[in-house]
């Protein structure tokens, strides 16, 4: 049994210029251990989808309008907020993708590190510290002991994404999941960072969500991957069947936009148009304005496509024109 399901997630913002069907039934799992990636373009719904599960999108205007989450047998949509912040920040932590928003710049380190400790396992202050001490350490933040009481803005961008991976893993929890966590990093920095997000999960037995738009990082630290645009998945399968095989005309163009797979010299790739209103209705296929493949022509428009198993454990979108020869 998986440790999270999630089945048909839809999630919809009710605002002033109309419906925003952020989320239209997503669905998911995640086994213990493994590391699932959720990756595609910006507000394609890739962290509503993983906000919703925590209680953490704002309701109004957000509204979780079907599916359930599964989670040691009750369903995260349907918890109350009170018995959702048991769950919250101790058996399923999240790591922000900016630092800088997320820690608070008013508080030392030092208290936004313990309040987890005191919280959910009830250590005293002395206590919570020295765990503090010990989690700053494990994520390799030098002189601990130190720097635990400095505040957020005397510590460098990547010190403080380690401050939000030890926040987020202090309490040992069972899911981490993890907000594009190597935004506005440098190279080396992003390297640093996933791989410590990596060894903190071998060490504590943890599951992990992966939320991205690269497809580089994914080939790198997921198992499984789901490919999200216009808030649903157009292909899921395990990540080497996606590199080796991807299917749908977005995962193509996805691959074809990481630099490092180019031809040197050439001008480098981006998928035209743009993402679509989502605040309208589409009765066909959603990625047929940026479609580039020979047979796009073919490209449903009287209905959505729906997932379809085509090998073992790889789905895709079953778009007669998405599933073409790739025109570029």
């Amino acid at each position: 049994m998986p440790l999270l399901e999630v089945d048909n997630l839809k999630v919809r913002f009710h605002t002033r210029n109309g419906i925003v069907r952020a989320v239209d039934g997503v669905s998911f799992a995640v086994e213990k251990g493994e590391t699932v990636g959720i990756v595609g373009e910006s507000g394609s719904g890739k962290s509503v989808t993983c906000y919703s599960l925590l209680g953490l999108i704002p309701m109004p205007p957000g509204k979780i309008e079907g599916g359930t989450a599964m989670f040691d047998g009750q369903d995260l949509l349907s918890l109350t907020e009170k018995q959702l912040s048991k769950i919250r920040g101790k058996r399923i932590s999240m790591i922000f993708q900016d630092p800088m928003t997320s820690l608070n710049p008013y508080l030392k380190i030092s208290t936004q590190l313990t309040e987890p400790l005191r919280i959910h396992d009830g250590l005293g202050k002395s206590e919570a510290l020295d765990r503090a001490i010990a989690e700053m350490d494990a994520v390799g933040i030098p002189d601990p002991k130190k720097r635990i009481h400095s505040y957020p803005h005397e510590f460098s961008g990547g010190m403080r994404q380690r401050v939000m991976i030890a926040m987020a893993t202090i309490t040992r929890p069972e899911i981490l999941i993890a907000d594009e966590p190597t935004t506005a990093l440098d190279v080396t920095i992003q390297r640093q960072v996933l791989d410590l997000i990596k060894t903190r999960q071998e060490e504590l037995g943890s599951a992990v969500i992966f939320i991205t738009h690269d497809l580089a990082v994914v080939s790198e630290v997921c198992d499984f991957v789901n490919v999200m645009y216009a808030g649903r998945f157009v292909e899921r399968a395990p990540v080497g069947n996606l590199f080796r095989e991807p299917r749908h005309a977005y995962t193509r163009a996805l691959q074809a936009s990481i630099p490092a797979l180019q031809t040197k010299g050439e001008e480098l790739y981006t998928i035209p148009g743009r993402p679509p209103d989502l605040r309208k209705e589409i009765t066909g296929c959603v990625f047929a304005p940026r479609c580039e493949t020979e047979t796009r022509e073919q490209c449903l428009t009287d209905h959505r496509p729906e997932l379809v198993e085509v090998t073992p454990h790889h789905w895709v979108q079953d778009c007669p024109g998405c599933l073409g020869r790739w025109a570029r």
